[in-house]
């Protein structure tokens, strides 16, 4: 196991932990409770308990796993974790496990249960429950059950398939839930938490992603010193809100880079320099389009795309930095979610790939400043608000570091394609923007396929490229739906697409969710 991971972010004096099972939803949880206002942090369930004794967090939950408590390998509840005497909540496999663990039974069920399920509190619900509707929906995702709870514990709900939905022993601080209070889908699920957190553990603070900005900006002092800092602009959120906290820190000693491969979207790049330059931030933009474009003549494979505009990004931005003397630091947009990917909370972490566009190469040498790295992305937005960051750029949708190059799918990249689908897409989100539904979407985007369909405008036939529409609805792209679009602002968009740009003929929607599809096209 590396190191333990940081104290509390933001001046927080109270956290509590979530130990990983495995389970899909285990970040889900970390940031519903910091929604709650109590700082949280994912740890490896396998973790050293001394290191969590050092931390002395006001509770433990136990996330979901994907494994079976009783099969041979499965994750154990570690039993030292009780004489830590602090409030646990186990959900869904941590529940189960900590049960297998006191002597209760868990078997599987004969019937699993995925997705909403009905729930039914017993006893009144007991301290964690009592209150709530006696009949309410929640969301289950579990094939095991608890048949029966450890002797001294109080079942307080069942379902369908579980004969013990949830239980306590409140004398302990010990409790289980087999559902997921951190998804939407289960409507009580935030008032459960924020039970457990305020009345069970005594939670008292209410942290904020924005308490970490003073504390974030005096770090990067400490660590800075009186060095020079240069950091890589993609004009999204997470290194333009890194970029600002580094600067409100150490002032003209930060350059950004930007380098416009001329792959942006509408304006965009023209957006970033605005930005910037209103911050008063040392600003290198770098226009590059023709050397990138020269580079992916005749290039259909998307992998060889993504390979050569990455390369070139690289070189383009060594040439920038090597013009710049004394720089010892290095920004970089991390978040929390790319620090649990990478599997811990190491310091020494790699640079990671520069928003898919091929990453930055490992031997820079430069030390890196990684201010965003206990924050989830709703987490930097708030931070970035807080600093006055445009709404625009706050709330700016993902979009891949190779930009509109892999969103023509087929062929290769070039001027001409690049400008009908630049277009194209500029019409679907100023519409979608006018409809008031761009914050309710994980991205919303255009692709150009490389075929051609015949059409007929006016007295003509055509032979034009299609659009495609792709929007699609997440929390964490891990999975995605496709979003249910209004048809008439499908149809202002198609007509508008159609009779505005020259070279298109036909629109069409992808209906397509995550899995089996991907997001993205290539």
């Amino acid at each position: 196991m590396g190191p333990p991971a940081a104290p509390p972010a933001g001046g927080a004096t109270e956290e509590v932990l979530v130990l990983d099972f495995g389970g899909q939803y285990s970040q889900l949880i970390a940031r519903r409770i910091r929604e709650c206002g109590v700082f949280a942090e994912l740890l490896p369930a396998n973790v050293d308990v001394e290191r969590i004794r050092e931390r002395a967090p006001k509770a433990l939950i136990l996330s979901g796993g994907p494994a079976s408590v009783y099969e041979d390998g499965a994750p154990a509840f570690p039993t030292e974790l009780l004489d830590l005497d602090v409030p646990m909540l186990g959900i869904c496999y941590g529940m189960q496990a900590l049960a297998l663990a006191l002597g209760g039974k868990v078997e599987g069920a004969e019937a699993g249960e995925f997705g909403r399920t009905e729930l039914r509190l017993t006893d009144g619900g007991g301290r964690l429950l009592g209150g709530l509707p006696e009949e309410q929906s929640c969301w289950m995702s579990h094939r095991d059950v608890v048949r029966e709870a450890p002797a001294g514990f109080r079942a307080l709900a069942a379902s369908p398939s579980s004969p013990v939905a949830a239980y306590e022993m409140p004398d302990r601080g010990l409790y289980g839930i087999q559902f997921h209070p951190e998804v939407v889908h289960t409507p009580y699920g935030t008032e459960i938490l924020t039970r457990f957190l305020r009345d069970v553990a005594g939670c008292t603070e209410q942290w904020s992603a924005a308490s970490v900005i003073e504390e974030q900006v005096e770090k990067i002092r400490a660590q800075v010193g009186e060095g020079k800092v240069i950091c890589g602009l993609s004009g999204g959120v997470d290194s333009s809100v890194a970029a600002l906290l580094v600067h409100r820190a150490v002032g003209e000693r930060l350059t950004c880079i930007y380098v416009d491969h001329g792959m942006m979207r509408l304006n965009e790049s023209e957006q970033v320099v605005e930005t910037f330059s209103q911050f008063g931030i040392p600003l290198i933009a770098v226009d590059a389009e023709e050397r990138f474009l020269a580079k992916l003549a005749g290039v259909e494979d998307p992998e060889r795309k993504r390979k050569i505009i990455g390369e070139e990004f690289i070189r383009v931005f060594e040439a920038e930095a090597s013009k710049l003397d004394d720089i010892g630091f290095l920004v970089q947009g991390t978040l929390y979610s790319d620090v649990i990917e990478s599997g811990g909370s190491d310091h020494a972490a790699t640079i990671k790939s520069h928003h898919n566009v091929g990453g930055l190469p490992e031997d820079l040498e430069f030390e890196l400043v990684e201010p965003l790295r206990m924050l989830f992305k709703d987490e930097v937005r708030a931070v970035g608000a807080e600093l006055g960051l445009p709404e625009r750029m706050v709330w700016r949708q993902p979009f891949p570091g190779p930009g509109l190059a892999i969103r023509i799918v087929g062929g290769e990249v070039n001027r001409e394609r690049l400008d009908i689908l630049r277009a194209a897409d500029a019409v679907l989100q100023e519409e979608i923007r006018a409809a008031e539904m761009y914050r309710q979407l994980w991205q919303s985007f255009c692709v150009l396929p490389v075929v051609r369909s015949v059409g007929v405008q006016g007295d003509g036939r055509t032979y034009a490229y299609p659009i495609v529409i792709r929007a699609v609805t997440s929390d964490d792209a891990m999975t995605a739906d496709w979003a249910r679009l209004p048809y008439d602002l499908l149809e202002r968009v198609s007509s508008r697409i159609i009779n505005e740009i020259r070279g298109v003929n036909r629109c069409a929607l992808d209906i397509s969710s995550k899995p089996p599809a991907t997001i993205e096209w290539e």
